[in-house]
């Protein structure tokens, strides 16, 4: 059954969409050496003691992300995942919880699936733990990629996630997991209420983020 899946729908890179062996992580070997990646200049976010991303925000990763996003590519979590989970083993960043930056309700009834739980899925397959659901969101919003500012993505965001259940949070070192990290709003805002609830520190990581040649600083 799987050889016949392979010749009807053969396996493509994640990013190029270059045809892949049957036997294969979901990213051909150009995009391993060629995709833009990220510098070890760590990311400062508020309220995230760390940020954590294989790629920047540019170039096929771009495209392959919005794809994945718009148009119903879900299969790209787990590919996407599994190099978040190998970026976070390189660079030995330790946590006790493994979350994500949920959608809202209506949101997911439209899309069909959560992009950034099933990159969480992904990377904590790699890493051999499993995820753990400790915020939601409670109203919709616009998109934060229609607002062009920070201060913008800042308000446009405030007060839509909550904790429902702080006592898995209370004293523990949380990974938040997105899909893309720009401005650094929605994970700032995630991780504040975790904290309010009790975090001991909030990490953040994503397969992107924005590249920032200056001081680093994307919140």
């Amino acid at each position: 059954m799987k050889a016949l899946l392979d010749l009807l729908f053969p396996p493509k890179c994640a990013f190029c969409g270059a045809l892949l062996p049957r036997e294969n992580d979901g990213v051909c070997a150009r995009c391993r050496r060629e995709l833009p990646h990220t510098s070890p200049k760590d990311r400062r976010v508020t309220f995230v003691k760390s940020v954590t991303a294989p790629f920047y925000y540019e170039g096929e990763v771009r495209r392959s992300l919005l794809a994945y996003k718009f148009r119903a590519l879900s299969a790209r979590g787990r590919v996407y995942g599994r190099l978040v989970g190998e970026e976070l083993l390189a660079r030995g960043v330790e946590f006790d919880l493994l979350s994500w930056v949920p959608l809202s309700r209506r949101r997911l009834r439209r899309r069909g699936y959560d992009q950034a739980r099933l990159i969480a899925e992904g990377a904590a397959e790699k890493l051999g733990m499993t995820v753990t659901p400790l915020l939601c969101k409670s109203r919709d919003v616009p998109p934060q990629s229609r607002i062009r500012t920070a201060e913008g993505r800042r308000a446009n965001i405030s007060g839509c996630y909550q904790v429902p259940d702080p006592a898995p949070v209370r004293d523990k070192r949380i990974l938040l997991v997105d899909d893309i990290i720009t401005t650094g709003s929605t994970v700032s805002e995630c991780a504040r209420m975790l904290m309010l609830a009790g975090a001991r520190e909030v990490l953040a990581a994503s397969v992107a983020i924005h590249r920032d040649d200056t001081d680093g600083k994307i919140d």
